[in-house]
């Protein structure tokens, strides 16, 4: 294909430029530009997620960009997308996704489980602080938001908390070193809807970048969000229900654990679903389907 020049559209913080030129390294034969713009989240930093709008705040500016072909393709954390895209956009190609787990930081313990008594966590996310609370009710939740850098520097130079908790991927994107966190094991806390997977958005119409874009995709990242997506929409999920899943392939077989909890953690409902990959949306409707019956009390 003809060389050509190409527009990405990410956020602005250190991650987001980093996960921008991930996806530049692998458009090889084609002059790339890297456009930061300001999102709304990004602005607003003083409140929760919940009381604003919700992670479409992260996409919102980046997607009318893309409408309006001052950028030719975004590049998110999957995880900030909303299960339903707006009209004529779609996600052109899922990256390989990284580690999905959660990671603890913190100075005084390396384990949830050991955090001493009346210990401060620091964090933003209800579905951190409810599988928290659900193991350790006695530690104190404190409100912490900010980008993957700002919350180091408020936990090692401020000491806003004893802990808080952070998604791998991104640690290792920014080269944090592996001794100042330790992963947590998704059977203790299960991560965010395709957390650690990248993903770029294009115009739907737009052939050209169509094609390049879709030799991006790693198929089985692709298929395993696809699930967990899916899980999401049904959920109508929003930053205000703790909602966390997590689907792997293994041996041709897709195995996907779902959760949806009380804020306070002292309710969990958990399923879990297995089938073949081509059933990734099914199984997760229906893993969906599920737990929206079971915790509809919450809802």
């Amino acid at each position: 294909m003809q060389r050509s020049k190409i527009r990405i559209g990410t956020r602005g913080s250190k991650l987001a430029l980093a996960q921008a030129e991930e996806v530049r390294a692998q458009l090889s034969g084609h002059e790339v530009e890297i456009i930061p713009i300001v999102t709304t989240g990004d602005k607003i930093q003083d409140r929760p997620l919940s009381e604003i709008g919700g992670k479409a705040l992260f996409t919102k500016e980046i997607e009318e960009a893309l409408l309006a072909k001052k950028i030719d393709i975004a590049v998110h954390s999957l995880k900030d997308m909303p299960p339903f895209l707006p009209e004529g956009l779609i996600i052109g190609a899922v990256l390989k996704r990284a580690d999905p787990r959660d990671a603890l930081i913190s100075d005084l313990s390396g384990a949830i489980e050991e955090l001493p008594g009346g210990a401060t966590l620091g964090t933003s996310s209800v579905r951190r602080a409810a599988q928290v609370l659900s193991l350790r009710p006695d530690v104190e939740i404190v409100p912490m938001r900010g980008n993957v850098t700002t919350r180091l520097r408020k936990m090692q130079e401020e000491k806003a908390a004893d802990a808080t908790i952070l998604a791998v991927a991104g640690l290792e994107r920014l080269g944090v070193l592996e001794n100042v966190y330790r992963p947590i094991d998704a059977s203790i806390m299960l991560p965010a809807v395709a957390q650690g997977a990248l993903c770029v958005e294009i115009a739907e119409n737009n052939e050209k970048i169509r094609k390049i874009i879709g030799r991006l995709n790693h198929m089985e990242s692709d298929i395993a969000t696809t699930a967990e997506r899916a899980y999401l929409g049904v959920l109508e999920g929003s930053c205000k229900t703790p909602i966390a899943a997590l689907a792997v392939i293994k041996n041709g077989v897709l195995h996907m654990d779902c959760l949806v909890a009380s804020l306070d953690g002292r309710k969990i409902f958990r399923t879990s679903r297995e089938g073949g990959l081509k059933d990734a949306e099914r199984i997760g409707k229906d893993a969906g389907e599920e737990l929206k019956t079971l915790a509809k009390e919450i809802y």
